[in-house]
């Protein structure tokens, strides 16, 4: 399954808000995951998208601000 939809310029986490476990595994994947801060952590999972600087949240899921 594809948990990324593309939305013009928006790359969107297809997944929701609760995927833990994709999130994980596309983050392990991913070149440019960096740590957010930990107060802005939400996943039990040190390396996930949900924990990534780069996620910007929305209503229903959140916005990858990197393009490969």
């Amino acid at each position: 399954m594809n948990f990324w939809s593309e939305n013009g310029e928006k790359k969107i986490f297809a997944g929701g808000k609760d995927h833990y476990e994709e999130a994980a595994a596309l983050a392990g994947k991913c070149i440019y995951f960096k740590e957010d801060d930990e107060d802005e952590q939400m996943a039990p999972e040190k390396i996930s998208c949900y924990n990534c600087r780069y996620r910007r949240w929305t209503a229903d899921s959140f916005q990858c601000m990197k393009k490969d």
